[in-house]
Formats: structure tokens, sequence, C-alpha cells
């Protein structure tokens, strides 16, 4: 199990966002690995091994606030919004927009202490 570090919060949200309409699809899957090299400057062998251990921490905090907790101590205001947009990418990543996948942002956006039009502001 990796630790609940912010850099394997955000993967795990990210997977979360993913899941949360009952389809986790390549085309999120692409997505996450993209963002996680993109952020943590990772080739494309690391970000598939880090999404694969922000997986197995995903299934094992079920709690959404708790890992967006792990983030809003961990990162700046500029990050904050970083991270919401690649929340919004992976929700995004299929083509459809699904309530459940928006439920989960909007869980992790409130934690972070972000108004619902400041979050949706980053989406559009």
């Amino acid at each position: 199990m990796p630790e609940a570090d912010a850099r394997h919060a955000l993967g795990a949200l990210l997977v979360r966002v993913a899941k949360a309409d009952g389809a986790y699809l390549f085309q999120e899957i692409e997505e996450i690995d993209h963002l996680l090299a993109d952020i943590y400057a990772l080739n494309a062998v690391e970000a598939a091994k880090m999404r694969a251990e922000c997986e197995k921490l995903e299934g094992a905090m079920p709690d959404t606030h708790e890992l967006a907790d792990v983030l809003t101590t961990a990162i700046s205001t500029g990050e904050r919004d970083m991270f919401v947009r690649a929340l919004w990418k992976v929700a995004d990543a299929d083509g459809q927009r699904h309530e459940r996948e928006q439920q989960v942002v909007a869980i992790a956006t409130q934690t972070f202490g972000m108004a619902p039009e400041a979050a949706a502001a980053l989406r559009d």
C-alpha cells in the first residue's frame, strides 16, 4: 500500500472520479496516466506504476473527504486549481458528464474550501 501522501491522494482522487460512474474506461486510465506524468514529471512507465499504486490507495480509502483532506493540507492555492482542473479532465475523458463523477469532484472541491462556482469555472 502506498503512503497516503499528496501525490498519491491526488492520483487516488483521479481514479475515484473515473470509477464513480461504474465504468473505468481506457480513456480515463490514459488521461490519469497523462496527468500524473505531466504534474509530477514522470515517464509513461512511472506514471502507469504510480496510477496502479493510486488504485490500491483509492480502494483502501473509502472516504472521499479523507482523500481530499490529505491534499488540502499539502498544496497551495495554485496547485489546488491545477488539481481541480485535472479532476474535471478525468470526469470528461469519456466524452460524457456523469452525475456521480461530478459528485466526487464536488466533494473534493468542497473539502479544498472552494466555492462550487469557482470549481465549475475551472471545468469550463
